[in-house]
């Protein structure tokens, strides 16, 4: 339409000979309706019918002939007894104490209170007290018919229905829900269905790409599969075909499922969601059944997006150390039928397959070929005016105070994705919360990233000595980061317990980083040893609270050797232990022997020369790390100003406001 809105069932945008592009479910033209039937309709009708009226015939009879006769209710003196001696009675039969039988000839009886009735079958009830010993003579003497059990067992037409027919009814219940579940799933009944969710606009809140921010350049990548879906003549008269599949990559957390439900919304498609792991069941051919279930639904759907989420739990590279079942595999026949499904679209099948996976390296080669996902989008971690955009999102439903500064907040937070930033709203308005704030303040979101990154505040009973112990060792850590050139700037010092850790020092950027030099990296290895550093300038001897510091450093160094070549020892060969990660990552391969003692003996030549010049400087400022310490022996933690002011040292101007362009000089008078 010439106003770019929606189209309707009223008024569908059509081509020549396109269908739709909106969808209901059934769609007008039949499409998406659910049909699976045991067989067709119309004999499927008759067999139920035929089943209904044979047991509606069962019932009638069994009412009509199942019950026993009606008999009249009479006292056994005198009326019994009286039509005994005059010969009247032709049989009786008898259980218990219960007398039923019947007359010869039809007798009338007259009841105590009530109408005389003719009586011809009857039945009594022998007192206890009565000796039947003169009534046995006496029917002997009329010749009357003895029984020795009742004329019937006094059911009910209903239970006799039940014990007759029940035990019947069961075992057809039975074939019939076996029968509808082996339509409903193949030989292996429901365990061969999708599991997929799809989900429907009028189902939840329609997600969109404004809802979606601080990954432009992946979301620009995919507006061209909006428009495919909207729009497909628009490209199929040019001889253009849209990617079958689309791969999006990228660390946890960064927006890839979100992104695939943008493309949906936008779309107005139906949108199947489902875990790569749900395919996979102990039983060989489950994951594959599942799969040529799942395209099935989508190709009545289209158009469609199926969604295949955690894509590496099925799709991890053939023929691997750890595939010991070969091609008979669960694993690997659901990928194959996964394979097999996406060479089987046809040209203008508006089905669109998106995976996501943290770890795209893994996946099999044949995945990545063109024809099947051959496109690849990169879902990185947003960068400052991304993540400020992220957090406008996550807060329109947060009553935000006006000291609260999302830009400041932006900058302090480089590395967080966007799961990340929608944490720690959350956790500011909890903060928020627990104070009885009216609106959520900066110092909410301020307490909310400490406790995000620095970890939960524990009431630790500490000594004295440990106390002052750990004041020095962070401000070593906090001293050498204002001291070095290229370490990041302090943020704050605190001595109370959080997390695992007795005290922290948190430093960072003041911009994202994507590359680090040479000098920055001996920088962050020189302040991870600054605890260490100064407990030995100090006290002459270190404890265990370095463990993590060493950990850190030591993943720096041998990076710097075997990864980025910045040893003139090893020079710029990848010889770092790595695996052979696919054709996206390769990795490295093992190195000999002699090659890996080269390495170790580089790492351990850099870090002995970053701890020699570290100590230097702790015992060259030996007073500005007492200053330091006293400060936090009194007041637990130290935000950026007052750690740089007691320290004596500046504090780092941004590059952004060192690089301000001078005024424009005043026109002369």
């Amino acid at each position: 339409m010439a106003d770019g809105s929606q189209p309707t069932p009223d008024h569908p945008r059509r081509g020549d000979d396109e269908k739709p592009s909106w969808k209901v479910d059934p769609a007008p033209d039949g499409r998406g309706g659910k049909s699976n039937p045991l067989m067709p309709r119309n004999r499927r009708g008759t067999f139920i019918g035929a089943i209904v009226a044979l047991l509606a015939l069962n019932f009638v009879l069994a009412l009509v002939t199942g019950g026993p006769a009606d008999r009249t209710r009479i006292p056994y003196e005198p009326f019994f007894v009286d039509q005994v001696r005059a010969g009247n009675v032709q049989e009786i039969s008898s259980r218990d104490q219960t007398i039923e039988g019947t007359l010869k000839a039809k007798a009338t009886y007259t009841p105590p209170k009530g109408k005389a009735k003719a009586v011809d079958r009857f039945t009594t009830q022998v007192p206890a007290f009565v000796d039947t010993v003169d009534l046995t003579k006496l029917l002997d003497d009329k010749n009357v018919v003895v029984n020795a059990s009742a004329a019937d067992d006094g059911r009910s037409p209903l239970l006799t229905l039940l014990l007759g027919f029940g035990p019947t009814l069961l075992l057809v219940g039975i074939f019939v829900y076996l029968a509808r579940r082996m339509s409903s799933g193949g030989a292996l009944g429901g365990f061969g269905r999708s599991a997929a969710r799809r989900i429907k606009p009028e189902d939840q809140a329609r997600v969109t790409f404004d809802d979606v921010a601080g990954i432009d350049e992946a979301e620009n990548e995919l507006v061209e599969i909006v428009d495919f879906l909207k729009n497909p003549k628009r490209y199929q008269r040019l001889g253009a075909r849209i990617p079958r599949g689309v791969l999006l990559y990228g660390p946890p957390g960064t927006g890839k499922t979100l992104l695939a439900r943008a493309v949906a919304g936008e779309a107005n498609a139906a949108f199947f969601s489902i875990s790569a792991s749900e395919f996979v069941e102990a039983i060989v051919g489950v994951g594959a059944s599942r799969v040529r279930d799942l395209f099935k639904q989508a190709k009545e759907a289209a158009p469609a997006i199926v969604f295949v989420d955690e894509l590496d739990a099925i799709g991890r590279s053939r023929g691997g150390p750890g595939n010991f079942g070969g091609g008979s595999d669960e694993r690997e026949q659901t990928l194959n039928q996964i394979l097999t499904e996406m060479d089987g679209f046809d040209p203008d099948t508006s089905v669109i397959v998106l995976g996501a996976t943290n770890r795209p390296e893994v996946l099999d080669s044949a995945l990545l070929r063109p024809g099947r996902f051959d496109r690849r989008i990169a879902v990185q971690p947003p960068d400052k005016t991304g993540r400020e955009a992220i957090l406008r999102i996550h807060t329109r439903s947060v009553p935000l105070d006006e000291s609260a500064d999302l830009g400041a907040i932006a900058a302090s937070t480089p590395g967080m994705s966007g799961a990340d930033l929608a944490l720690l709203v959350n956790e500011a308005a909890l903060f928020a919360a627990r104070l009885d704030h009216e609106k959520v303040h900066q110092s909410d979101f301020t307490n909310a990233i400490e406790k995000i990154i620095l970890g939960t505040e524990r009431a630790v009973v500490m000594s004295h000595t440990d106390r002052e112990r750990t004041a020095y060792h962070e401000s070593g850590h906090a001293l050498v980061g204002m001291l070095t050139p290229g370490a990041d700037p302090v943020r704050k010092i605190s001595i109370i317990p959080r997390g695992q850790a007795l005290g922290v020092t948190l430093s960072t950027p003041e911009a994202d980083r994507y590359g680090y030099e040479r000098e920055e990296l001996l920088g962050r290895i020189m302040v991870a040893l600054g605890g260490r550093a100064a407990e030995r300038v100090v006290y002459g001897e270190t404890t265990t609270g370095a463990e993590s510091d060493i950990q850190q450093l030591t993943q720096i160094a041998r990076g710097m050797v075997g990864r980025w070549g910045m040893s003139d020892a090893i020079g710029p060969v990848a010889v770092a232990e790595g695996r052979q990660d696919g054709m996206l990552l390769p990795g490295a391969a093992p190195v000999s022997e002699a090659t890996q003692r080269l390495v170790d003996d580089e790492v351990r030549r850099i870090v002995d020369e970053a701890e020699h010049d570290t100590v230097l400087l702790l015992e060259r400022e030996r007073p500005r790390l007492e200053a330091l310490a006293r400060a936090l022996l009194e007041r637990e933690t130290l935000d950026q100003q007052d750690a740089y002011d007691i320290a004596g040292v500046p504090v780092p101007v941004p590059a952004a406001a060192e690089e301000k362009p001078a005024p424009a000089p005043e026109p002369a008078a």
